[in-house]
Parts: C-alpha cells; sequence; structure tokens
C-alpha cells in the first residue's frame, strides 16, 4: 500500500473494469457488456485526470463533483488532457448508468469500475470502514504523477474536483 505522490511513476498493473459507450446502448436500461480496461497500457502515453469518487449516484458525487468534470471538460481538453476517468467500487453496469444519467456520451468522460476498491485499496486511499472508493483526483502524463490528492473531509469537494486539477495544470 504505497499513496501515490507527485514525480511517481503510474502503477504498471491497473485494470479497471469498464462498459464501452455505444450507440446503440445509449438507453439507461441497456446493460452492455463489461470489458477488462488496461489504465496502464491505455495510458501510458497519454495526460490523463482520473478522479474517484465514493459511489455513483450518491449525492455530493452527482451533485458537486461529476458535474464540475463534465462542465470543465472543454478547459481540460484545452490544457492538453486526453483522457478524464472517474472511478467507484460500483460494478461497470452501475457506472455505465450513471454515465448515461449524465447525458456522458462516447469517451468523453471514462465511467470505470474499481472492483472492491484494488486500485484504491492498492494506493491506500479507500475507505476502510466501508471498504468504497475514496474521494481523490490523480493527474497522470505521460506514466508519471503530476498531482495526486485525497479529500480528508466527508462530503467535500476541494482537493478533487475539476477546478482544484485545471488550477494544478
Amino acid at each position: 500500500m504505497t499513496t501515490l505522490k507527485p514525480g511517481d511513476s503510474f502503477p504498471s498493473d491497473v485494470v479497471f473494469k469498464y462498459i464501452p459507450w455505444s450507440e446503440e446502448s445509449d438507453e439507461i436500461t441497456s446493460c452492455g457488456i463489461p470489458i477488462n480496461y488496461n489504465a496502464s497500457q491505455e495510458w501510458a502515453n497519454k495526460k490523463v485526470v482520473l478522479f474517484s469518487v465514493p459511489g455513483a449516484f450518491t449525492p455530493t458525487c452527482s451533485v458537486n463533483h461529476v458535474p464540475g468534470y463534465i462542465q470543465n471538460l472543454p478547459k481540460l481538453r484545452e490544457k492538453g488532457v486526453d483522457i478524464v476517468a472517474v472511478v467507484a467500487f460500483n460494478d461497470p453496469f452501475v457506472m455505465s448508468a450513471w454515465g448515461k444519467a449524465n447525458a456522458v456520451r462516447g469517451d468523453d468522460i471514462l465511467f470505470l469500475s474499481d472492483p472492491d476498491a484494488k486500485f484504491s485499496k492498492s494506493i491506500g486511499w479507500a475507505d476502510e470502514a466501508s471498504g468504497r472508493t475514496g474521494r481523490y483526483a490523480i493527474v497522470i502524463d505521460h506514466g508519471k504523477v503530476g498531482y495526486a490528492q485525497i479529500e480528508t473531509e466527508k462530503g467535500v469537494v476541494k482537493k478533487s474536483g475539476a477546478d482544484a486539477i485545471l488550477a494544478s495544470l
């Protein structure tokens, strides 16, 4: 269990579960087929913002956290961000539905599943009491961590929100 910090290499074995968006499965009730998403490989040569939330469809995550990234996506792209991804411990079906509920289409923002909070636990940023993913944000630039912060106050989005990320880029 090693906390990521600026200057560190992003781990080489990070795999999430993911249901890619498709026009055929645009309806919120369409399930899709989960695949493994090898983040370490996919992100090796890209600038990525990964933010984590304790759970899909929860108040702070749905009202404050995800909307900030949706609204600021053009600004993040202007700063050279190739991929924006949100991760939670929820299964890939719930994450896919959450993306659809937020009208996110294509690969504008990836809604990834961290089953059993495996990745979050590996970096020490899972909630020990609930076993859920913590609320944090990491910027990965071509395999190197440029920013990594976890929220320490419950229900607060300061260090992990889009505004904090934009200020750090």
